[in-house]
This record gives C-alpha cells, structure tokens and sequence, in this order.
C-alpha cells in the first residue's frame, strides 16, 4: 500500500522540462528582471572579483587607516593579541574545565559544535569580548550575526570595515542583515503592535522589493566583500538561489523569522536548494535557523532530510540555545540539552546564542530585548542605554562559554574563533 502510494510522489520529466522552459523563456518578465539588476554591477565574474578586492585584509585596514576611523588600532590589536597567541588553546580550556580529567579524556572531534552569538550589533563589542576572553580564558565563538542597520553602520567611522577585517583576523564567518527587510516600511500596511497580526505571513519583501534587496546586497558585496546576508523571505531565498546558480558567489542564512518548525517546511527549503545548485553541488544556503519551537525529533529528520539530499556539508543546522529576555519568546528559554542530545551525531550544526543564562537575564536592570536591535544609534546613545546593551551582549559570551564548558564535560568538541585558539 505505501510503496504504490509513494510510486505517485515521482516528479515526471515533462514537468522538470516545464519549469527548465519557464526559466530560459527569453520573454520571461521576472527573470529579465533579476539579469536587470545584475547588469548595473556588471557580468558574474566581474562581480565576484570586485568583491573578493573589497574584501582583501589590506584593503579594509587602508580603508579604515585612510578614514581616520579610531577602529584601525583596535584592529592593530587584534593581530598582535592573536600573534602573541594571548587567547586560550582549546586543551588549556579543557583543563579549565575538566582539571586533570582533561588529559585522559578522548574528546569526540568528529562532529564539532559552532560557537555562535548575536547579534553583534557594534565593533567596540567585540574589543571588549576579546579582552574579557583574554583575561578570563575564554572562548570566543566562531560565528557572529549581525542585525544593525546597514547604512547606519556604514556611516559610523568605519564599523562596517572593522568588522568585515576583524572577522578574517579572528578565524570566523559572520552574517549581515540587510536593511531591505520587512521592518523598512517596504509593506505600507503595517505599523507597531496595533498591526502585529498583519505580520504573520506578511512581513518580508513585497513587489518590488524583493529586487531591491538583491540590489541592495550587489552594493554592500562589491563594496565591501559582504558575502554573507540574513534571508527572511521566500522570494528572496528563491532570488538568492537564482543568483548563486547565474555565477555570483552569494552566501545566506535563513532566519529563524522565516518559521520553518517542522521536517516539512525543512524539506521544501532544502529541496529547492538542490534544484539550483550549482553543478559542483554548491548552494547559496550556507545556514538554516530553524524556529525556536522545534525539538529534538524535528533536528534528528532536520539532519536526515540534509543527508540525503547530499547537502550535510553544504548547509548549517543553526539552533537557538538562548534567546533574548524580552520580546520573542516565553521565558524562561534555554535549549543547551537539545544540543548535547545530538550534538555526537548531528555534523555541522550550531549553537547559536541570543540571550545570557536565565539565572543573570532576570536579574539585569534592562535584559536583553530583541526590539534594541532595530534602534538607532542615536536612541540608544541619548538614552545612555549603551552599556546596558554590551553588557546584554557579554552576557551572551558568556553563554557560548557554558555551553562550550557543558560540550567539554560530555566529551564533545566545539568550534571557537580558529584563528584564535589553537589546538
């Protein structure tokens, strides 16, 4: 009975020559429009190689030297602290940790866990991150998500540079969230909370912006190397595919905005993601932020849909251990267990960590609240709400140390910031 109900799920050749037809159709308006806005940057190749310029090491320092942005010492430091090796090794943290035990153990580095946090919202954050790992023997994570305003940050002495170069000065892989992103005005219906139920489905790109956000990454790629954006929408995501599959070397994320909470939902994304790969196998989906509400079951198939459809070394599993105090999710939220439920068996898989430890969130003068990420800087300064907001953001460091610290006990391996802590 299966078997012959499963016989029917068989895609048909004629269909896959309709879709190949739909796409080469030389009158086809929406794809026409995509080459449209590729066209105003120039051919694939001339694309990526501006990028990959804008991106070189020496490139962002003169930048930043040549601004005059008080970033370029911070950088400067950054090089001699990693070159000094002043940052923790990976078996002196386990002897941190474990004590003598450390030295008998054999640790599971098979499958590594990524270190992530978020969002790393301004530079002289990730100075103060450094410096309290280094006085403390931490470590500092791998992966860092940013959500603050692009233009914003391209506009502040060079932040947008900083971090672009400190990223490759550390060893880690970073992701920008671009300001064509549903929270612009793009949809004209929508406001504060009295509109909150219109979201639901309806926030992202409409119309025309869904192209504007392609036009909006060309800039930041071939400006500033930024290869790697935040994806909320499925338009975009199909646009992101689209470009990737034309020969531009986009990178995305899907966000955990996006609400894909079950093995369905999974399979729809990563399904399209094997249709317009490239025919080296390579996809634009470098991560995927499952919701908050799944469990282990849902990580477990998550993994299996992913292995079998060839992409387990292609696509990130990002999972949210902590989550910000206020404004996205009851409280209290804490998911390290699910993590080391699967964390010796489930490869390239993240712990992404939005929040500090229950136990020091409810007891902050202001928590951390997702809604800060969307604020000005000038609110923020003129409030004197920035030393709340980095301590929020070291609490959050700290979190990726317990869970880095709870891997270690169980035997499993992490992956840290791999400029920084050597083996």
């Amino acid at each position: 009975m299966k078997e012959k109900l499963r016989n029917r799920l068989k895609i048909p050749e004629s269909a896959l020559k309709e879709i190949n037809d739909f796409l080469l159709d030389p009158s086809n308006e929406i794809i026409n429009d995509i080459l449209s806005v590729i066209e105003k940057y120039g051919t694939p190749e001339e694309i990526n190689a501006k990028a990959q310029e804008a991106r070189k090491l020496e490139n962002l320092l003169q930048r930043l030297k040549e601004m005059n942005s008080p970033y370029f010492k911070d950088i400067k430091w950054l090089i001699d602290a990693r070159d000094e090796k002043k940052f923790i090794s990976i078996r002196e943290f386990r002897k941190k940790v474990l004590g003598k035990k450390a030295d008998e153990m054999v640790f599971n580095e098979k499958y590594p866990v990524i270190l992530e946090i978020s969002a790393l919202q301004y530079f002289p954050w990730l100075i103060a991150e450094a410096q309290q790992a280094i006085k403390n023997g931490e470590i500092m994570p791998s992966r860092y998500i940013r959500v603050r305003k692009m233009k914003e940050q391209e506009a502040d002495q060079g932040d947008i540079l900083a971090i672009a170069a400190a990223m490759q000065v550390i060893g880690a892989s970073y992701v920008e969230t671009l300001d064509t992103r549903g929270t612009d005005g793009s949809n004209v219906h929508l406001g504060g909370p009295e509109t909150i139920t219109g979201y639901f489905g309806g926030v992202g790109q409409p119309n025309e912006h869904a192209l504007q956000y392609i036009d909006e990454f060309l800039y930041y790629y071939t400006n500033y190397g930024i290869k790697q954006v935040l994806n909320v929408n499925p338009g975009t995501v199909l646009l992101g595919y689209i470009i990737h599959k034309l020969g531009i070397d986009m990178e995305f994320k899907i966000s955990v905005f996006m609400g894909n909470d079950n093995p369905y939902s999974v399979l729809w994304t990563l399904m399209t993601a094997k249709l317009f790969a490239r025919n080296d196998g390579t996809t634009p989906l470098v991560g995927f932020n499952l919701s908050n509400s799944v469990n282990v079951d849902t990580l477990e198939k998550t993994a299996e849909i992913r292995k079998m459809l060839g992409l387990e070394d292609k696509v990130r599993i990002e999972h949210h251990i902590t989550e910000t105090w206020k404004s996205i999710v009851r409280q209290p939220y804490n998911r390290r267990n699910d993590l080391l439920e699967v964390a010796d068996h489930i490869p390239n898989i993240a712990a992404k960590h939005e929040g500090g430890e229950i136990e020091i969130e409810q007891k902050r003068e202001h928590p951390s609240d997702i809604l800060d990420y969307f604020r000005d800087k000038k609110e923020i300064v003129d409030a004197g709400l920035m030393p709340f907001l980095e301590r929020n953001y070291l609490d959050k460091h700290e979190a990726v140390n317990k869970t880095a610290e709870a891997l270690t006990r169980k035997g499993l391996s992490f992956v840290g910031a791999w400029n920084l802590h050597v083996r």
